[in-house]
């Protein structure tokens, strides 16, 4: 990935795709305040630069099935690197891990995990705990209720050390 310059209109696109990815190109245009040929080629360009990602839907879970949301925080047995590879390699198997994070601060992987009940999450651990994976001990935490959920602040992330155009 090449380092792209982003200016004011380009956090404002991007802010607005990660909260709104099906908008039309004509009303993300005149949301940025450019015509549509220009704001599509700025997204085009960010695309390109892998800024932009992918596009999704966000599927209300509660109302299409029952499920759990579980987050597990996961020590091995060791820091070598085969051991980091075989894991990660585990984790990319499951479709029920939805995310995953190498961390920092003594434990070593915190895990999303999305599964239909408690039965299918303990069978997903118990594979975690095959010899080879090297899982020392795992903390799991069930989301009881979701209090907020959105995309990144970006704008409040690149603050001052957004480019200006």
């Amino acid at each position: 990935m090449t380092a792209i310059a982003l200016d004011d209109r380009d956090i404002q696109i991007l802010s607005i795709l990660s909260r709104e990815g099906r908008i039309a190109k004509v009303d993300l245009a005149r949301r940025v305040n450019l015509s549509t040929t220009p704001c599509w080629e700025r997204l085009r360009r960010l695309e390109s630069a892998g800024l932009v990602r992918g596009y999704h839907a966000d599927i209300s879970l509660a109302k299409l099935a029952p499920h759990v949301v579980v987050f597990v925080v996961a020590e091995l047995e060791n820091h070598r690197a085969e051991s980091f590879q075989a894991f990660e390699r585990a984790v990319a198997t499951h479709d029920e891990i939805v995310c995953c994070w190498a961390i920092g601060g003594g434990f070593d992987y915190l895990l999303q995990i999305i599964t239909r009940d408690i039965d299918s999450y303990q069978r997903l651990i118990d594979s975690l705990l095959a010899p080879e994976l090297r899982l020392k001990r795992y903390f799991t935490y069930i989301v009881t209720k979701e209090v907020k959920a959105g995309p990144a602040p970006l704008a409040m992330l690149l603050g001052d050390n957004a480019p200006k155009s």
